[in-house]
């Protein structure tokens, strides 16, 4: 069973989010909090959004998103921030029904295009999102200011007027 998260579910999905971070090797980079996932989550207005993958009742994968914007199309779309399924729960059709929500939620909003990052070693993923019609763009490399790039990019502020 596919649904949103509630606010009952953040503790789940937050150790979801720690599972995705080991099985990526970084075991250690999550600072969020169970706070944090919440204000997230359920803040006004929310700055993401997540569905949950159910098995017997019990939260055992997750897709976090946020929507998008192309300046190409015009239209807006959506950004897959993580997608995990416990290890013990893969191969049971959770992954690809949580995709597929995702895709009907694509299609309500009219969002035309569905968007993510897979690390490149990632062969397993690579495999399973081609398995639904996915495919990766090969032109495009992600860049990333972090906290500390930004802070020193934005250097200090100048007028209280600027928001």
């Amino acid at each position: 069973m596919i649904r949103a998260a509630q606010r009952a579910d953040v503790a789940a999905v937050l150790a979801l989010v720690h599972g995705l971070a080991a099985y990526e090797r970084e075991p250690d980079a999550v600072s969020m909090t169970d706070e944090d996932l919440a204000t997230a989550l359920f803040g006004d207005p929310p700055a993401a959004y997540c569905l949950v993958a159910l098995d017997a009742g019990t939260v055992v994968g997750c897709a976090l998103w946020h929507p998008t914007f192309s300046t190409w199309t015009g239209k807006a779309g959506m950004y897959l921030i993580d997608l995990f399924i416990r290890p013990e729960h893969r191969r049971h059709g959770h992954g690809r029904a949580l995709l597929a929500e995702l895709a009907q939620l694509c299609v309500q909003h009219g969002y035309q295009r569905l968007e993510w990052a897979v690390l490149d070693w990632n062969t397993p993923a690579h495999a399973f999102y081609r398995s639904v019609g996915a495919a990766p763009t090969s032109e495009w490399t992600t860049w990333r200011l972090d906290a500390t790039a930004i802070n020193a990019l934005a250097g200090p502020r100048q007028s209280p007027d600027i928001g």
